[in-house]
C-alpha cells in the first residue's frame, strides 16, 4: 500500500513556519362709442326787381332752416375680447429616485457568541457545489522529463482542477476564492521537477541535488509540496496527516492572505506556492470542518480522515492559546483533545480538536463552543451525506 508523504518525512506535509518566512497576516438632491351726425336746412330765395319807380320792399328774410336731426348715436364700441386663460403651470418633475443603498457586507463568520453559519448557503447548495467541482479529478499529463532536467509543465485539465479544489474548500469557509500566477506556476513546476528528481520532499533543497534550479528552491520554501500529482494533494493537504502540532498546509489554504498562489505538478509530486500571498480574507476565525452544512464525503477524501487527524480553528486576532473547547451531538457531550497549534502557518493562532472515542455521523449537529479566550466561539456542523 502506498504511503503518501507530505512535508519530508513520511506522514508529514510539508508546511512553512517562521523559519521559511512567515508571511505576517497583520493585523486592519374695448371699444369706444361713435360721434353724433351733422346740422343745418335752406334759405329761400328773394322777390323780383320792381319797376322803376319805388323801391320795392325788401323781401322778408327767409325763414330760419330747420335744425338738422340729432345724428343717431353711433354704435356701442363691441365687447372687448376676454383675456386669455392664463396657461397652467408645468407639473413639476418628478424626483429621481433615490439611489439603493450598498449591500452591506458579509458579517465575519461566527463573531462572537454567534453561530458561524457558512453565507446563509443551503445543504442543497453544498452538496450541488461538493459534487460539481469534484467532478472531474484529472491530473493532467506532465510534459517534462526527469531525465532532461526539464522541468515542463502539467496539460489541462490538471493545474485547473487543483485550483477549483482550493477554492471548493473556501467556498465552504465562505473566504473569497484565489487564482493563480504564471510566475509562480512555473517557479512551483520547477520545485516539482527537483522533489522529483531526487525523489524526496525539502523546503531548502542543496545545490548539489539532481535538476537543482535556484527559481525551483526559492518556490520549495513557499510552498505545500507533496509525493502526489497536484490535484490528489489538495485533498492530502486538507486532512493534513502527521503534522498534528501545526496543520500547515490545511492553514495556508484557508488562510485569509491567500493568493495568487502557484501550481506545478509532475506525475508523482507536486508543489503549492501559498507564502507571500496578498489575500484578503477579514475572516475573524476559520474552522475546519466549517459551521453550516458540510458534506460527509468532506472528512473522508484522503487515504486519512479528518476526524483522524483532527478538526481545527485558525484566527489572525483571536489568541487561541488556552481555550476550552467542548463538542456536543444532539446534548450528548463528544470528547476531543484539544492541541494548541504553532504559529506562523497561514494563521497567527489556531488549535486542534481530534475526536476521542467517536467519528461523524451524517444527519448529526455537532455543536462547538470555545472559552477562555477574548471572543468566545460557538458554531454548528450540520452533516449531510451528498452522495
Amino acid at each position: 500500500m502506498r504511503r503518501w508523504v507530505i512535508g519530508g518525512l513520511a506522514l508529514v506535509v510539508a508546511g512553512c513556519s517562521n523559519v521559511l518566512g512567515y508571511d505576517d497576516l497583520s493585523f486592519s438632491p374695448d371699444g369706444g362709442a361713435e360721434s353724433g351726425g351733422g346740422s343745418g336746412g335752406f334759405a329761400f330765395d328773394g322777390g323780383n326787381t320792381g319797376g322803376t319807380g319805388n323801391t320795392g320792399n325788401a323781401g322778408g328774410t327767409g325763414n330760419t332752416g330747420n335744425t338738422g336731426g340729432t345724428g343717431n348715436v353711433g354704435n356701442t364700441g363691441g365687447t372687448g375680447n376676454t383675456g386669455g386663460t392664463g396657461n397652467t403651470g408645468g407639473t413639476g418633475n418628478t424626483g429621481g429616485t433615490g439611489n439603493t443603498g450598498n449591500t452591506g457586507g458579509t458579517g465575519n463568520v461566527g463573531n462572537t457568541g454567534g453561530t458561524g453559519n457558512t453565507g446563509g448557503t443551503t445543504a442543497a447548495d453544498v452538496c450541488n457545489r461538493w459534487t460539481s467541482d469534484r467532478q472531474s479529478l484529472a491530473e493532467g499529463a506532465w510534459s517534462g522529463s526527469v531525465s532532461g532536467c526539464n522541468a515542463g509543465d502539467v496539460a489541462s485539465p490538471g493545474r485547473a482542477n487543483a485550483l477549483k479544489l482550493v477554492n471548493l474548500y473556501r467556498w465552504l469557509e465562505g473566504l473569497p476564492a484565489v487564482t493563480h500566477d504564471a510566475a509562480r506556476n512555473a517557479d512551483a513546476q520547477q520545485c516539482a521537477l527537483m522533489m522529483d528528481a531526487n525523489n524526496q520532499l525539502s523546503h531548502t533543497p542543496p545545490s548539489s541535488w539532481t535538476c537543482y534550479n535556484a527559481a525551483g528552491a526559492g518556490a520549495a520554501g513557499k510552498s505545500n509540496i507533496a509525493t502526489t500529482p497536484g490535484v490528489q494533494a489538495v485533498d492530502l493537504y486538507m486532512v493534513d496527516p502527521g503534522n498534528a502540532t501545526t496543520f500547515g498546509h490545511r492553514r495556508w489554504i484557508l488562510s485569509n492572505s491567500l493568493g495568487p498562489i502557484g501550481l506545478g505538478s509532475t506525475s508523482s509530486y507536486s508543489c503549492m506556492w501559498v507564502i507571500g500571498g496578498s489575500g484578503n480574507g477579514n475572516k475573524t476565525w476559520t474552522a475546519f470542518p466549517p459551521p453550516g452544512p458540510v458534506p460527509l464525503e468532506l472528512f473522508n477524501v484522503s487515504w486519512s480522515s479528518v476526524d483522524s487527524t483532527g478538526w481545527t480553528i485558525q484566527s489572525d486576532s483571536i489568541n487561541l492559546a488556552g481555550a476550552q473547547v467542548t463538542v456536543t451531538d444532539g446534548g450528548t457531550n463528544r470528547p476531543v483533545a484539544l492541541t494548541t497549534l504553532q504559529s506562523g502557518y497561514g494563521s497567527k493562532y489556531a488549535i486542534a480538536m481530534k475526536p476521542q472515542g467517536w467519528t461523524t455521523q451524517a444527519g448529526h449537529t455537532y455543536s462547538v463552543s470555545v472559552s477562555g479566550i477574548s471572543q468566545p466561539i460557538s458554531y454548528d456542523v450540520h452533516v449531510v451525506a451528498c452522495n
